[in-house]
């Protein structure tokens, strides 16, 4: 296990809770004991935690959840654990959960760092997406950005040898440092020559499309564990 007492003096997020609508409280109240985790200082057994063995695929921070909800319910031979911290976009997620009838989802609300240090044994994950994670534009900012050395060891420890790390954002230099750091990773190979082209799994996002059509650019970046 990653060292017990690491203490975490940046945080890659704001806790902005936002607006937590009634329908989004109710599906937490009702959807939390069955899909969600609650955190705690010891390794999850993600079979039992799912009640199957399957191939694991863990989110980090997924937002409203709605392309998670599509993923999940495209591929429901395939486990996947979320993490996010927002309440409203938790809400969100358990109420996708219950509308699709699905049941190869979990949740834990809680910083993504902990959970990989406390509760994630090695070798146990068959990928990661970490889509549109926040950009921390101003050059000041930019060490709060979340997809940095230290966070990608921890990933590509937690991934079995072959599993992949999926990364995706609209800020093209955000996407070249994402590049930077996945390149530099020993443990990691590239599955492009340099940026990926969207993989069918990932769907469009409203927001992805719009800026599409404004002419704005996404980029994919998606290695692969070594050996």
């Amino acid at each position: 296990m990653d060292n017990p007492a690491f203490q975490r003096s940046i945080r890659s997020f704001v806790l902005r809770q936002g607006h937590l609508s009634a329908g989004q409280q109710r599906a937490i109240d009702q959807g939390m004991p069955r899909f969600g985790i609650e955190y705690a200082p010891a390794r999850l057994d993600l079979n039992a935690a799912f009640g199957r063995t399957a191939p694991k695929i863990l989110e980090i921070g997924f937002g409203m959840g709605g392309a998670t909800a599509e993923i999940a319910a495209a591929n429901p031979d395939v486990d996947y654990l979320g993490i996010e911290v927002h309440s409203p976009g938790v809400g969100n997620l358990l109420k996708l959960i219950d509308e699709k009838q699905l049941t190869n989802l979990r949740i834990i609300r809680h910083d993504a760092v902990e959970v990989l240090d406390m509760m994630l044994a090695p070798d146990v994950l068959d990928g990661v997406h970490i889509f549109f994670p926040d950009p921390w534009p101003k050059k000041r900012h930019h060490k709060r950005r979340l997809i940095q050395a230290p966070l990608v060891e921890k990933l590509v420890s937690r991934l079995k040898p072959g599993g992949y790390l999926h990364a995706a954002t609209d800020w093209e230099e955000y996407a070249q440092q994402i590049l930077e750091v996945f390149s530099a990773n020993p443990g990691l190979e590239n599955t492009a020559e340099g940026f990926a082209p969207r993989p069918a799994y990932r769907p469009l996002t409203k927001f992805e499309q719009r800026g599409i059509r404004l002419g704005h650019g996404v980029w994919d970046i998606i290695f692969r564990r070594a050996g």
